[in-house]
């Protein structure tokens, strides 16, 4: 049985679902961009936890009043700690891409939230040795965004999470990917408000986490990367992470988007992907 609420805070309501009635703790489910939608997979393969997931503010079904647009973690990780506060916390958290960094912001600033953090390959650009050159390439994929509309933007991106590696002089060599060689349009339909292309997700990218209130905290935190996206842009800021946090990251099955089911077509190893956040939680447990 699911159940769906909505929050209002700090000029945004705040939708939040809440999955069965299971024993022990809550798992948090958390991402951004993506919404609770990309976690169905993953919350049915857990019948045994309550599992809470959200909509980051102005994304899927949370709308937001603040007049702004730009997603910044320290105000994300205000509103997913209203929601542990509504459904009653600590929780575990499991947090996907820029909702780890979110997720990371949330420790920081409420160490009491979470009992176990499994940040998986948040896409920090200063985790890299080659961050100016990330930067740069990231900032490419927004010019071309920019210019010529979503397909030839989304093709840019791709390019830039796939490669693999530094970001060397052969990846700026390269010719501008066709939006058609990815079945992906061609014509520019005017619109240039999605949050992975455009500079509405700089300060994910440019966060930089709290080392000390990390250290402090008493969460445990696991930085968590895919095998068979660690040599790619977010398994390499992963890595990067846990270095800086003076650990080692755990693998997961998979890839960036390793808990999917096909639904989104850009299919993972769900039961696989599930079974192992089941280990790094119970480690957790039994460290307890």
């Amino acid at each position: 049985m699911t159940t769906t609420h909505v929050l209002p805070h700090a000029g945004a309501d705040i939708t939040y679902d809440v999955h069965g009635s299971g024993e022990g703790p809550p798992l948090m489910l958390i991402g951004q961009p993506m919404d609770a939608s990309g976690f169905r997979a993953l919350a049915k393969l857990f019948p045994d936890r309550t599992v809470i997931t959200y909509d980051p503010r102005g994304m899927g079904r949370s709308t937001r009043h603040d007049g702004r647009v730009d997603a910044s973690p320290t105000v994300q990780a205000e509103d997913v700690h209203a929601v542990i506060e509504a459904v009653g916390g600590p929780v575990d958290l499991f947090a996907s891409s820029g909702g780890a960094v979110t997720a990371l912001a949330l420790v920081a600033a409420h160490p009491e939230d979470v009992l176990t953090l499994v940040a998986h390959e948040p896409p920090l650009i200063d985790m890299l040795p080659d961050a100016e050159a990330a930067r740069r390439a990231t900032q490419a994929v927004q010019a071309t965004y920019q210019a010529k509309g979503w397909g030839h933007g989304m093709a840019a991106f791709m390019r830039l999470t796939t490669w693999e590696g530094e970001y060397t002089d052969a990846y700026f060599a390269q010719p501008a990917p066709d939006p058609a060689m990815f079945g992906m349009p061609t014509e520019d339909d005017g619109t240039r408000e999605d949050p992975l292309l455009s500079d509405r997700g700089a300060a994910i990218r440019d966060y930089r986490p709290d080392r000390e209130a990390l250290a402090a905290a008493p969460t445990r935190i696991v930085i968590a990367v895919g095998e068979e996206s660690r040599a790619t842009f977010t398994g390499r800021t992963g890595d990067g992470t846990a270095a800086y946090l003076g650990q080692e990251a755990t693998v997961f099955p998979s890839h960036h988007g390793g808990f999917l089911d096909g639904e989104f077509g850009w299919a993972g190893q769900p039961e696989a992907f599930a079974a192992k956040l089941r280990e790094v939680l119970r480690e957790s447990s039994v460290r307890a």
